[in-house]
């Protein structure tokens, strides 16, 4: 698939989406444990100060917490649906300060900044799973670390292929009928079913480490974000709401195994965070 088709089929779908998109990741117990277990090792690995780029950041729900945190923030994404969302949104939350640019245009082409200018670079929520081709996915990792400075850590979330397989079977069924989709999916990584009409690519934690192995680039943290509670959605809002000590054993035994390889390579999201050097 042509960089510009797959570009025009995340427009597509993001356009339409920006309120599920700006809700999913706080819409349950489940769902928080992308963003809040993204947060928590952003915690550990960002500068204390410092400008972040929000690559890919949709409607601006990691800008506008970062904004909040005291970072200076500039929020980057292909969908003008998203951002001008974010722009209302920033303004309402009283960010407006800490939100440098509202910037449209694709994390292939980061053209519009000058090398090594960040102290944190973002790409998270699965941005570059829909950047079709392995030269592509290649080139937008190259412009992250190209805009970053010296030092600053790398953080990026894609979707995970053997967390989407797992996931199949309950909530995709209808596309395991389509056989050529399923050994797509299954040798290559690429649906061209996604939401039925869509683009994605689902990585293996080691095509992730490769992506950035053959850059400049130290290897901080690689984790799996819904962690072992990717195939139980369901099961984990229910024990959220019903036993509040059993949900707070089950975080501490996420956050203890969610780097675990086996566990970063079964999420339904991977997040690989590493520091230019």
């Amino acid at each position: 698939m042509k960089r510009e088709k797959s570009e025009a089929l995340a427009k597509a779908v993001y356009s339409k989406g920006v309120l599920y998109e700006w809700k999913r990741l706080v819409k349950d117990p489940f769902h928080r444990l992308e963003f809040e277990t993204t947060l928590h090792f952003l915690t550990k690995h960002l500068p204390r100060k410092g400008l972040i780029l929000d690559a890919g950041g949709g409607p601006g729900r990691y800008s506008i917490e970062l904004a909040k945190r005291g970072y200076d923030v500039v929020l980057f994404d292909i969908t003008a649906e998203n951002l001008a969302f974010a722009q209302k949104e920033i303004e309402r939350q009283g960010v407006s300060k800490k939100v440098k640019y509202i910037v449209q245009g694709s994390i292939v082409d980061l053209s519009n900044f000058k090398s090594n200018t960040f102290d944190a670079v973002l790409c998270l929520g699965g941005a570059l799973s829909h950047v079709s081709t392995p030269q592509n996915r290649a080139r937008a990792v190259s412009e992250l670390i190209r805009v970053a400075r010296k030092g600053a850590p790398i953080a990026v979330s894609v979707m995970g292929r053997l967390g989407v397989l797992m996931n199949a079977i309950r909530y995709w069924p209808e596309e395991l009928r389509v056989t050529s989709n399923t050994e797509r999916i299954l040798r290559k990584g690429d649906d061209h079913m996604w939401h039925h009409k869509y683009y994605a690519h689902f990585f293996y934690a080691k095509e992730l480490k490769e992506l950035f192995a053959r850059k400049k680039l130290k290897l901080l943290d690689l984790t799996g974000l819904e962690g072992l509670s990717t195939p139980y959605k369901e099961e984990a809002n229910t024990l959220f709401k019903k036993d509040k000590a059993g949900w707070k054993n089950w975080i501490k035994v996420h956050y203890q195994v969610c780097t675990h390889p086996a566990v970063v390579d079964t999420s339904a999201h991977m997040l690989i965070i590493t520091r230019k050097i």
